[in-house]
């Protein structure tokens, strides 16, 4: 197996708390982003540069197809038909995906699929041009869009535990989550801005071009081949990967504390609505923003999180106090305090996100990481498109308000009932962990060898 780039390069410190100049250096270089991975690892800057201009991109094309079906349509309904029929190719090839990703190399998988997204931005912009745009290419792209993500997405989770060192993951999964969250802020702001004033034609054009700079960036990673005990893609395969997520507790509390967080508290649907009962229509887009502004500021101070051990407590608490802060958005009645509890949220919730990953990261074996991911895939993508109707339900026999308020607190509940019940989420220590420790020996082993 070609083992890709890991080492160390111009003797960089392995982490960011290692130098600095006095007691106030020290202080905020254990407070910013722990930059060790993208030093020591040039397959994982390859990575991270390609995913932060995808994703801005991406956004382009995330507000630009809604507004176009919005134009040929003028129906609601045809608009938030896009969700649903993104949801069934995310099932289906979620859990195929993560099959392919321990199969065959995740290189090729990556690429190839990176190439395939922009060939359907390519049809989009087709599409956009022509006199007179059609609606069925927008279902069809958005459907085959979902499956390459699904494909692709476990084979980007497997691949980072192998281009990361062992205890670099948690500083790993907490850049990744900023390179997300400066998409998420900066992301919708120009896609609006782009569509508005130049049109829907450019803004597909500018995706298609960063689809195009992050497949350069592909072609130049270490070929990553399947491990020897890797199965061939199968039922078979699939069925083994969640028996082993049902074995482990600790990652099955980490999976049903993501859904049940994101089904019983998910409250996007309603934030035009809010806006409205609260007399703010001008507040929407901030609302909007708070949710990944708040990821942002974790991600900008995640130094802290390279130091912590217990991470299960982590995720609990993360969800918990997620729930916490929507009750608080839907409580109040003053919109800048609405603002402050959706900010608030959005760190809570990356909070949660960051130990969650430097736990999969940290404890599933190489042959075992891309069907493990297709779950976990699952977990985070059904439980917001659920949480979506749960609110839109709740509100109408409710209100929006009490929705919102009302599904936080239904969160804490369940996350807390589900704590008691994982006694294993509860006792997770990656120092003593079972499964991280006998990782973490493999990969000295690795690299004492090579």
């Amino acid at each position: 197996m070609t083992e890709p780039d890991t080492e160390p390069e111009d003797n960089a410190p392995a982490s960011a708390a290692e130098s600095g100049p006095g007691p106030a250096g020290s202080r905020l270089r254990a407070l910013l982003p722990d930059l060790a991975p993208w030093r020591t690892s040039a397959d994982f800057r390859r990575l991270w540069v390609a995913g932060l201009i995808t994703n801005f991109g991406s956004f382009l094309t995330f507000v630009a197809l809604p507004v176009q079906m919005k134009e040929l349509t003028g129906s609601a309904v045809a608009v938030g038909a896009i969700g649903a029929v993104e949801l069934i190719p995310l099932i289906v090839f979620g859990l195929y995906g993560g099959a392919l990703a321990d199969a065959l190399d995740k290189r090729k998988l990556i690429l190839w699929t990176e190439v395939g997204q922009g060939l359907l931005c390519a049809g989009l912009l087709v599409n956009a041009l022509v006199p007179d745009p059609v609606v069925w290419p927008l279902y069809a792209v958005a459907a085959l869009s979902s499956g390459l993500v699904a494909v692709q997405r476990p084979a980007l989770d497997a691949l980072t535990p192998r281009i990361v060192r062992h205890e670099h993951l948690p500083a790993a999964a907490a850049l990744n989550s900023l390179r997300w969250t400066v998409g998420g802020v900066a992301g919708p702001a120009v896609a609006g801005l782009v569509v508005a004033y130049a049109g829907l034609g450019w803004a597909y054009a500018a995706d298609l071009a960063t689809f195009a700079v992050s497949v350069v960036l592909a072609v130049g990673l270490a070929a990553s081949p399947a491990s020897h005990e890797a199965a061939k893609p199968s039922l078979r395969s699939i069925a083994e990967g969640a028996r082993y997520a049902w074995s482990r507790k600790e990652l099955l509390g980490t999976y049903t504390i993501d859904l049940a967080a994101m089904f019983l508290a998910f409250p996007l649907a309603l934030l035009p609505f809010l806006a409205d009962e609260l007399d703010a229509e001008w507040s929407l887009g901030l609302m909007y923003a708070a949710l990944p502004a708040g990821s942002l500021l974790v991600s900008l101070t995640s130094g802290w999180t390279s130091r912590v051990h217990r991470h299960g407590r982590m995720v609990v608490l993360g969800a918990a106090f997620w729930g916490l802060a929507m009750v608080g958005a839907g409580a109040v009645h003053n919109v800048w305090l609405v603002l402050l509890f959706l900010t608030l949220g959005g760190c809570f919730d990356m909070v949660s996100g960051i130990f969650r990953a430097a736990m999969w990261n940290q404890t599933i074996p190489d042959e075992l990481r891309g069907r493990l991911a297709g779950i976990e895939l699952l977990s985070y993508s059904v439980g917001p498109q659920l949480g979506q109707v749960r609110a839109g339900g709740m509100a109408t026999w409710m209100s929006v308000r009490a929705s919102v308020w009302a599904g936080g607190v239904l969160c804490v509940a369940a996350v807390g009932a589900l704590a008691l019940c994982l006694p294993k989420l509860m006792a997770y220590d990656v120092r003593t962990n079972e499964h991280a420790v006998r990782l973490k020996e493999a990969r000295g082993k690795v690299a004492a060898g090579s």
